[in-house]
Parts: C-alpha cells; structure tokens; sequence
C-alpha cells in the first residue's frame, strides 16, 4: 500500500518554541488552518483511499478539510500522538527529550520521568499503521507529528537509516511517502521535496 504521512499545521506553540506533546495539545492557529487548506491541492495529484490522524487537536484539525474535500471521514487513533514528553510537557528547552531519542540507541527503555520510552511508542505507533492496513485501502494519510514521524520512518525505511529522520527537515504539513506493509517492510519514496534513491 501506499502510506502517506503528514505533519500536522502550525500552532502557536510551534511558533513559541514549547514541546507541546499532550492530549489535547493545541489547536491550529490561522496560518496552520491555511496551511491545512492548501494541503488539500497538495495531495490532489494522490488516489487516497482513507485519512487518519492523532487525536490531538492540531493533527484532526489539519486532516479534516482533506477528509472532507475526499468525501470520507477522518479517522481520530491516540496510536499516532507525538512521543510524549511527560513531566517537560510543554517545555521551552527541549534538549532533555532529544537526550532520551539519542539514549535509544542503546537502552530502548530510556524515557523522561512521566514519558515514553521507545518501546512504548514504537509499540503503538505499529498497532496504529497495523489498523490502517486492517482496512485494506491501497492509499492511506496519516496526520501526526514531527517527533513521531522523524523516528519511525526510518526505523521502519528499509532503505533509511535508524535514527537519521531527525536530521531532515519537517515543517508543517510536510509530507512523506512510503510504500510497502509491515509484513514486507517499508520503502521511503519521498522526504518533503526530497527524492530518496533507491537503496
């Protein structure tokens, strides 16, 4: 199937540096709000079968005009939340939480006080792609979170390398493209603007 996974619009605490990870998190703010607009001409050119996103607010906010514009409903699962920070919710130092995602190159357990650790998120993150493919569309969205994103795709790229997401660029509503199955593994066709070859 054809994977399609989207960073969610902006908000103000995207504007205002905070690691805003929990439920509900923050709406859309009016460039966010156009930025899901546009997202719609974005991904004209797709056949998409299906919208997904995290249920934090920002992520249904900005899959909603794409499910509407498709004429399907947006599907709301906490499987695709961003990692969550815990007790440095909404924090402006971020540098605790990306420690913790460099930690889990050798302890997977690593975690904030009150977060996730890798185990954790991965453990959801796979049961929600595994809902997707359940309903056996041949193109899904899926609207989540920059975090989120940067970490599972290349875990999960056969040709990518773990870890290596958080060195590319994701700005709001940045779209990657991967195709394949969790049963057969996954292939990262398209970073953003950026082509990835054939590895």
């Amino acid at each position: 199937m054809k994977l399609i996974l989207v960073r969610h619009g902006q908000t103000d605490s995207n504007v205002g540096k905070l690691l805003d990870t929990g439920h509900p998190g923050a709406p859309l703010n009016v460039l966010g709000s156009e930025q899901a607009a546009t997202l719609v001409e974005t991904l004209a050119g797709e056949t998409i079968d299906a919208v997904f996103s995290s249920d934090l607010l920002r992520a249904q906010q900005t899959a909603q005009p794409l499910a509407e514009a498709l004429g399907v409903e947006a599907v709301a699962l906490p499987a695709f939340r961003e990692i969550y920070a815990g007790e440095h919710d909404m924090a402006t130092d971020w540098q605790p939480y990306f420690d913790v995602f460099q930690q889990w190159f050798t302890d997977t357990s690593a975690k904030l006080p009150g977060g996730e650790s890798w185990d954790d998120f991965l453990s959801r993150w796979d049961c929600g792609i595994e809902q997707v493919e359940a309903t056996g569309v041949d193109c899904a969205v899926v609207v989540s979170h920059g975090a989120a994103i940067s970490s599972w795709v290349p875990y999960a790229s056969q040709n990518m390398e773990t870890g290596s997401g958080m060195q590319w660029r994701l700005p709001n509503t940045s779209v990657i493209v991967m195709t394949g199955s969790s049963a057969e593994g996954w292939r990262t066709e398209r970073w953003g603007e950026v082509v990835l070859d054939e590895r």
